[in-house]
């Protein structure tokens, strides 16, 4: 072996040649124009690689996100309420919606007692009747057996009330005890006011607490500014009920129990009602 190659031997490592001689300018200029571009191109490949893959990321989100988007009355009116097949057949929105919290300028809604005032509270549906649903719907929405329910020749299904017309309903007989309304509505001697005093109260002291749970149940998180008034005395604050509220298109709810209403009690046959069963009935109202 020349002295020249035993001195090549002994500066080249086993395992191939190191980094140094991977990157010296003379390894480097042994590499022609086309094997640079081959050395270079799987960094390109995964660079052009993770793009699109994250592109299509991006892509898919936003789509589901999207979709979500549309859903999104009918998922937060089915998280926070109890179903119903008002969840399934009506539309529900969540609009924004102005509260009239006028302290001295007086709506319909809160004048004394006239035929016109029944009138306005009678068009929201506080006096609607029971409405009809199946006997499936009926079960999904938390009902039993032991529940009144039609006679299956009549088609079968439960008798229910919707709770916000209830609700409704109940605001409107307090509205009614009020002291500056109390006499008109014991005169007229119509609805509740038919009943013996202790029932009355029974029924005022119902709705009242029934309400107390709906506002707790629902609290409102939002708050109430304050606004100046009356320049002359050298401006003070009052509350500003005058607020914005996400609502549900309270219309199409009330239209649907409406339209689901039972006939009226005058016009049913003796047997419209399904006959309960011994466990079924209570020892007393509830």
């Amino acid at each position: 072996m020349s002295r020249q190659q035993e001195k090549y031997d002994q500066q080249q490592p086993l395992t191939g040649p190191d980094e140094e001689s991977i990157y010296d300018s003379e390894s480097v200029d042994t590499l022609t124009p086309i094997d640079r571009r081959l050395r270079h191109r799987p960094t390109w490949l995964y660079v052009s690689l993770m793009v699109s893959l994250t592109a299509v990321v991006f892509i898919a989100v936003g789509g589901l996100i999207g979709r979500q988007s549309v859903n999104l009355n009918k998922t937060c009116a089915a998280y926070t309420t109890q179903y119903s097949p008002v969840l399934r057949n009506v539309d529900i929105k969540y609009e924004m919606t102005p509260f009239n919290g006028s302290f001295k300028a007086e709506n319909i809604y809160r004048k004394v007692g006239s035929p016109e005032v029944d009138a306005a509270w009678e068009a929201l549906g506080v006096n609607s009747r029971a409405s009809i649903i199946d006997e499936f719907e009926g079960v999904a929405s938390g009902l039993s057996k032991h529940h009144a329910r039609r006679a299956e020749k009549y088609g079968g299904g439960y008798f229910v009330n919707v709770e916000g017309m209830h609700h409704l309903h109940c605001l409107n007989l307090v509205r009614k005890g009020m002291w500056y309304n109390y006499d008109y509505y014991k005169n007229l001697g119509e609805w509740s006011f038919k009943n013996e005093e202790k029932i009355l109260q029974l029924h005022a002291s119902h709705c009242l607490d029934v309400i107390r749970q709906v506002l707790m149940c629902n609290v409102d998180t939002g708050v109430l500014g304050q606004v100046w008034y009356d320049p002359d005395d050298g401006a003070r604050t009052f509350p500003d009920f005058k607020t914005q509220h996400k609502c549900k298109n309270y219309d199409a709810i009330a239209q649907w129990a409406i339209d689901h209403q039972a006939p009226l009690t005058d016009s049913l046959p003796a047997d419209y009602m399904r006959a309960p069963d011994a466990d079924d009935v209570l020892p007393a109202i509830p």
